[in-house]
């Protein structure tokens, strides 16, 4: 197809967001004086920018271009998700948060180190490591690919800008120049997702009545097949396959952790927490009815070759919308792979310094001011150094994952196979006083094998994998448990604990 030429207005709305992203990275470059404000602004930062910060970091753009997408070509059974989302609240509140404040970590795998040893310590930092920079690689790439297409900007163009200025601002600034510039990206995602809804009612004949009434007609308002079948996506998996990953997502995850605990009170995280999931629940269900309104918007209209899917929002925002508006619009794609981006890389760097470089340098009984090793670099420059280099590898993964196909695919069964099971130690260690790291490894051992035969030999939907893997963890485990034996962990690193 060809594209629609983007425009001067267009580019030079573009350019006044990304320079004030700079400017803003700019700005708290010079309040870094040491790790702890630059990794969770000194616990100081008010909580509802740490709950949009929050909310933008987990909605890539691919979900922000995916979920419309996906109602446009199917159907809204992922209205499932919103639903889940204040339902799960809750429980990550009761079982998480209390124990992280308590103990006042950086990183949430401070709390594996201390319930099970170093071995797990290391061992769940590494994976966690390993698949955030796969998932940053497809949420820059997925985006950029759309966005290159609608809007003539070349591939390398959309990579870099998102790729590589995320970079530089989250060096500079840490992470209050990631909330910050998060919880502008947060305003951009929603105002933008408002004003297509508004504009695509406006522009089908008969509006909203039109649009549910055709959705009906077609099926896309299906929420799934009741019926549980293995090799379908039913109501009942769904719920329970989301209730368990947005549980690893909110309650585990080192992306979410590193901002709740930025709050600095377990009052806070609870007001952001709840803040994000009434969020969730709103835009879950809007961009799922902008999928809805776009079929019916080109229903009687012929559309190029190829087009569909995540293309459609950004197709209709360059081809129906007018100059400056569309540039608005547009900012917002880019807004959700950034706000994806500078998160994954403060987090990755947050953890390499936090559960690898302070372990190994300061072992337990040192005196803060001694270390076994000597660097000659502060904690802040280091995780500035850190920060650059894992944002110019993340972008050439972005760059690598385009030469390839099915990577999402691909990354989602290894998600399945390794984040499923990391939930299954958080909650042997939250929930018991007896389960253990050597139970967990034969719990590992029997979670792997269990999912690849999930997957490639009974070819199951994929929306069983998480919680078939995380459920062969987490009963193997607690079984194999009770065979090693060890002393009882101490109640106040479980919910047990009667303060």
């Amino acid at each position: 197809m060809n594209a629609t030429h983007f425009g001067t207005l267009n580019y030079t709305i573009l350019g006044i967001y990304l320079a004030c992203m700079l400017g803003i990275g700019i700005f708290f470059s010079r309040k870094q004086e040491d790790s702890e404000m630059f990794f969770l602004g000194g616990r100081k930062l008010p909580w509802i920018a740490v709950a949009m910060s929050m909310y933008a970091s987990l909605t890539s753009a691919v979900t922000y271009l995916g979920l419309p997408g996906t109602a446009y070509s199917e159907n809204i059974a992922l209205i499932i998700v919103c639903i889940m989302s204040p339902i799960v609240a809750p429980f990550i509140l009761l079982l998480f948060y209390p124990l992280y404040h308590r103990l006042q970590v950086t990183t949430s795998y401070e709390y594996i180190q201390k319930r099970f040893g170093n071995s797990a310590h290391f061992g769940v930092a590494g994976l966690f490591i390993l698949s955030r920079l796969c998932w940053l690689g497809t949420v820059v790439y997925a985006p950029a690919l759309a966005m290159s297409i609608v809007t003539g900007i070349p591939l390398w163009g959309c990579i870099c800008m998102m790729g590589l200025l995320a970079t530089v601002y989250t060096a500079l600034g840490g992470i209050s120049a990631v909330v910050w510039t998060d919880a502008i990206q947060f305003l951009i995602l929603i105002g933008g997702a408002i004003w297509v809804a508004a504009s695509l009612i406006n522009g089908v004949d008969g509006g909203i009545q039109r649009i549910i009434t055709l959705a009906h007609e077609t099926g896309r308002l299906q929420i799934a097949d009741w019926n549980i079948d293995l090799f379908a996506m039913s109501g009942p998996i769904v719920a329970v396959s989301f209730f368990f990953q947005l549980m690893q997502d909110y309650g585990t995850d080192q992306v979410t952790v590193q901002r709740l605990m930025a709050t600095g009170s377990l009052k806070k995280t609870i007001k952001s927490v709840a803040f994000n999931a009434c969020t969730d629940f709103f835009i879950i269900g809007l961009l799922l009815f902008i999928g809805l309104a776009l079929f019916a918007f080109f229903q009687p209209l012929e559309l190029p070759d190829g087009m569909g899917g995540d293309k459609m929002m950004p197709y209709y925002i360059i081809h129906y919308l007018p100059q400056g508006i569309s540039g608005l619009l547009i900012t917002a794609v880019f807004a959700a792979a950034m706000s994806s981006m500078d998160s994954g890389i403060n987090s990755i760097a947050t953890v390499l310094i936090t559960d690898f470089k302070k372990p190994l340098t300061h072992p337990p009984g040192f005196k803060p001011q001694v270390s076994r090793f000597r660097f000659p670099v502060s904690d802040v420059t280091l995780a500035r150094i850190l920060t650059v280099v894992l944002g110019v590898l993340a972008t050439g993964l972005a760059f690598y994952v385009s030469t390839i196909g099915g990577i999402i695919k691909a990354f989602a069964s290894f998600m399945s196979l390794f984040s499923a099971p990391v939930l299954a130690l958080f909650l042997l260690g939250v929930l018991t006083r007896k389960g253990n790291f050597a139970g967990w490894l034969v719990g590992l051992a029997a979670s792997i094998p269990a999912t690849l035969w999930l997957q490639k030999t009974i070819e199951a939907h994929w929306v069983y994998f998480f919680p078939f893997s995380f459920l062969i963890a987490f009963s193997v485990a607690l079984v194999a448990s009770r065979f090693f034996q060890t002393s009882e962990a101490p109640k106040e690193l479980t919910i047990w604990n009667k303060d």
